[in-house]
């Protein structure tokens, strides 16, 4: 297995000695980081963006028939101020013919937008190519991608897009998947800069994937787990919390862009999961979406709204044992102030 990196900053990035094979942070080369970015018109602080993005094309842990954690292939970083892009790649996985895949890669960026009174973008991508799990699930390609947009002005909470995300020939037992996403299942950006999470229209269609899994029989373990994960969870945290501004919330749910999928000779579908006899559950293109608190004084609103996809998650229990999950990719970031 060999794996490939790129990195390229921005050309106004600031030099820096050395930096992690998997991650661009501009935090260690620029300790101010927190300082004051500068003022704007009429004195106020000047609009400035911290990026966040990461990816990985494959992670998880096996029972059976080997025991072998499966460590985050080609991951990538991206933290700080500066935006940049940095992409790596990998080619000819081979987990003893258990999992292997002929090549994937990752790439993820953070740059402000050229368009007039837009603010900063931010791409995370994941690439799976010619997946083969004990040849009962292959796919040609398996595409994650989020973009993000702040913009300018009530720009702490983004639009979120997911185009380019796909899947290519994926089959189960040689019977393809034919399948139908929902990339707009978020919809717009929320008025008002409330978070996605206080948007009826999202949340109805939720609700209705909620319910849709609530009428199928799941092993009792795999069902905990899904209520938990499809549970929407909320709190209150005190991270950043400084007088003055309201509580940085810590809060998510999970759906997924699955809107329809195809009968399948032999397979249970449940929403988005299907049950293979004789293989297990594989679960397809969830998405996590939610609210963090961050620690930024500079921020009016210590928090960061991110979006998560995982394309493909397999609850192997049968002639193998164990998870794997991947491509993930996952994008968020903060406005200042």
């Amino acid at each position: 297995m060999k794996a490939r990196m790129l990195v390229v900053p921005h050309l106004n990035w600031k030099s820096r000695s050395k930096f992690n094979r998997r991650e661009v942070n501009d935090m260690a080369a620029n300790p101010n980081l927190n300082s004051n970015p500068g003022l704007g018109p009429q004195g106020m602080p000047a609009k400035s963006y911290y990026y966040h993005a990461e990816s990985n094309v494959l992670h998880g842990s096996l029972k059976l028939p080997i025991e072998q954690e499966i460590l985050e292939q080609v991951p990538v970083k991206l933290n700080g101020e500066y935006g940049g892009h940095v992409f790596q790649r990998i080619d000819h996985y081979n987990l003893e013919g258990v999992i292997s895949f002929q090549s994937g890669y990752t790439h993820v960026s953070g740059n402000p937008s050229q368009e007039k009174n837009h603010g900063w973008v931010t791409l995370a991508t994941s690439v799976l190519e010619g997946l083969n799990v004990l040849d009962v699930i292959t796919a040609d390609r398996m595409v994650a991608q989020v973009s993000t947009e702040h913009p300018k002005k009530q720009g702490h909470v983004p639009s979120v897009t997911f185009l380019g995300t796909r899947f290519d020939n994926l089959r189960v037992a040689g019977y393809e998947v034919q399948l139908e996403l929902d990339l707009v299942i978020c919809g717009d950006k929320p008025k008002g800069d409330t978070s996605y999470l206080d948007n009826p229209t999202f949340i109805k269609r939720w609700e209705s994937q909620k319910l849709k899994r609530n009428s199928c029989r799941l092993p009792s373990e795999l069902q905990s787990e899904y209520d938990r994960k499809f549970h929407k969870t909320s709190g209150i945290s005190s991270v950043g919390d400084e007088p003055g501004k309201a509580p940085a919330r810590n809060e998510s749910l999970k759906c997924s862009l699955i809107k329809k999928i195809e009968p399948i000779p032999g397979v249970k579908i449940h929403g988005n999961v299907l049950e293979i006899p004789g293989f297990g559950f594989v679960s397809l293109a969830e998405v996590e979406v939610g609210v963090k608190p961050v620690h930024d004084p500079l921020s009016e609103r210590p928090e960061s709204h991110y979006f998560a996809l995982n394309m493909i998650e397999m609850y192997m229990g049968c002639i193998g044992e164990g998870r794997a999950t991947g491509p993930f990719a996952m994008a968020n970031g903060h406005t200042r102030p």
